[in-house]
């Protein structure tokens, strides 16, 4: 799932936005990216010195920000190209017109500027060529559906009929050709600006009922102007599981207020759509595309036996969407269902019926999951939580097999709470091939939870890594669908912290930071290599393991 904001025309108040955008972020955790739609930058010399701030490096956007291109002569000049580009540090042009994915594989289309009314068209204007260019090669694919996101500085005309009404004037308000534009693309969500309005219409269906099968439907939403004196919203934030890893029928289900597709009125003047239509079988090839798509894989004898959230079903998640001034309402949400999970492709170290097992190190045997001494461990009560079933990572795991770490993470915070420890959890999924939870205890009077936290947090920054913090609804396989290389932390509060590897990644840097000075200090122990033991020695370790954590080992009760 991406967690995202949108944004209404900036207009060079880049302080004030990424401002707001800290505030919200530290309320609430990290979001994905930023969508920017209508007049980023301004043309005052106030808000030219503003732009020179982050074009220099002097200051940084707080989050990865993606935005349109100029809807005005004046600004045009800040844009070097047609083709996308990074303009400053996590500030990015999109480009005249396109689709990129996002890191967790959101589609999202876009166009800049306004509707050329004459040719040759000015810089800052799309014509019907552009609009055919970016829709050929999605809408000529058998298996297209729509796309998650449409992003447009002008609204698209029309788009109130059947719905409530906007705040601006409908008769001069809009381009029919951005109208047509989604009439073709049918985004889920569609981002607008330039008329300095907060709009949020009403979902609306993109197919006809009993005529048609069933669609997934849009919702359009239109933004203010940054810190408009009215207080108009100009920020809204929204988590969506991409279109392309969602169960089709939840991904089609109607919520109660939808609406008839506004574009599509019956009685429609024919002649409308003539003049703003563009066709979609011109031979032209979309702009250089300056994205990648992030979600594309990378790379003696144990005892025991031998949340779902409200949701309209089409894959929006509750969230906030913040108004100007702060303030949130619910946005709706559904899970995927995760899938069963697939054999060893080959020899397997932790699959627990596969011969490669050291069954000596085994501590704890469920249902689903056991529970082993790690090998090599930090400290003496070191231990992992593998799934008995070959699974990858958290994210590939069935229902069944997240209840029951569950119980083995509750029984394990219970069993060192005993010890005086309190434990934190990690997982990387990278360069692994059975997933390995790992739990370590570290003593309550070492140091506090939030002294785990910020030692991550600083030797990620130190190794230019940013974790990210996880609200606490989020489940982890909304943010990192199944192929994601990623690490995870998670401590005893609740909080969870989050990186997406995206290139390389060292392998011990879970261990490292546990056993770095400012926590256990044991800094030698660092790689689990040079803490072996003899068989004899994990062999009474373990023994006197089972022992102590045989109260608290709800597979010895069953």
């Amino acid at each position: 799932m991406s967690l995202s904001l949108a944004c209404g025309d900036v207009e060079g108040r880049l302080n004030a936005l990424f401002n707001r955008v800290q505030t919200i972020q530290k309320k609430t955790g990290q979001f994905d990216l930023l969508l920017c739609v209508g007049e980023f930058f301004g043309t005052t010399p106030e808000a030219e010195a503003e732009w020179q701030q982050y074009k220099t490096g002097a200051k940084k956007a707080p989050i990865h920000t993606y935005i349109l291109g100029a809807a005005g002569q004046d600004t045009a000049k800040n844009f070097p190209s047609a083709d996308g580009c990074e303009l400053a540090e996590n500030i990015t042009y999109l480009g005249r017109r396109g689709v990129f994915m996002g890191v967790s594989g959101l589609q999202i289309a876009y166009v800049s500027g306004r509707e050329a009314l004459q040719e040759p068209a000015p810089a800052h204007c799309f014509t019907s060529k552009d609009l055919s260019a970016l829709v050929a090669p999605l809408a000529n694919s058998s298996k297209f559906r729509g796309v998650d996101i449409l992003l447009t500085s002008q609204w698209p005309r029309g788009v109130w009929n059947y719905g409530n009404n906007p705040e601006v004037n409908t008769k001069f308000c809009g381009s029919g050709s951005v109208a047509n534009l989604a009439d073709k693309l049918k985004p889920r969500y569609h981002f607008a600006a330039l008329e300095g309005a907060h709009y949020e219409r009403l979902p609306y269906r993109n197919h006809v009922v009993l005529q048609e099968n069933a669609q997934h439907v849009s919702r359009f939403i239109a933004l203010a102007t940054v810190n408009n004196p009215a207080k108009k919203k100009y920020l809204y934030a929204f988590n969506i599981i991409p279109m392309k890893i969602m169960d089709p029928s939840e991904l089609v289900k109607q919520p109660q207020d939808v609406t008839e597709n506004p574009y599509r009125r019956p009685g429609k003047d024919k002649t409308e759509t003539h003049q703003t239509g563009f066709s979609t079988t011109e031979e032209e090839e979309p702009a250089h595309q300056f994205f990648f798509d992030m979600s594309t894989k990378q790379g003696g004898g144990p005892r025991g036996r031998g949340r779902k959230r409200p949701s309209d079903g089409d894959g929006h998640q509750q969230g906030r969407r913040w108004e100007g001034d702060g303030r949130g309402r619910d946005q709706q949400g559904q899970h995927k269902q995760p899938r069963r999970h697939p054999q060893p492709p080959g020899p397997c170290w932790f699959c627990l019926a596969s011969p490669q097992v050291e069954k000596h190190l085994v501590i704890s045997i469920g249902s689903h999951c056991y529970l082993a001494l790690a090998k090599g461990g930090l400290t003496s009560r070191h231990m992992l939580i593998l799934p008995i079933g070959h699974y990858q990572s958290v994210v590939e795991l069935s229902s069944e097999v997240v209840e029951e770490m569950e119980k083995y993470k509750s029984a394990l915070k219970s069993f060192y709470k005993s010890k005086g420890e309190r434990c934190v959890l990690f997982e990387r999924n990278y360069r692994s091939q059975h997933l390995q939870l790992q739990v370590v205890p570290v003593p309550l009077d070492r140091c506090a939870t939030e002294d785990i936290k910020e030692a991550f947090m600083v030797q990620a920054q130190e190794q230019q890594m940013e974790l990210m913090e996880i609200p606490e609804h989020t489940d982890l396989k909304q943010i990192a669908p199944p192929g994601t290389p990623y690490f995870y932390v998670e401590l005893d509060s609740g909080e969870k912290l989050f990186y997406r590897i995206q290139k390389h990644f060292p392998l011990q840097f879970g261990r490292e930071v546990l056993a770095s000075e400012a926590l256990l200090n044991i800094p030698t122990r660092a790689d689990w290599k040079e803490c072996k033991q003899s068989r004899e020695e994990e062999e009474e370790c373990c023994r006197q393991l089972r022992d102590d954590f045989q109260p608290y080992d709800f597979a010895w009760d069953d």
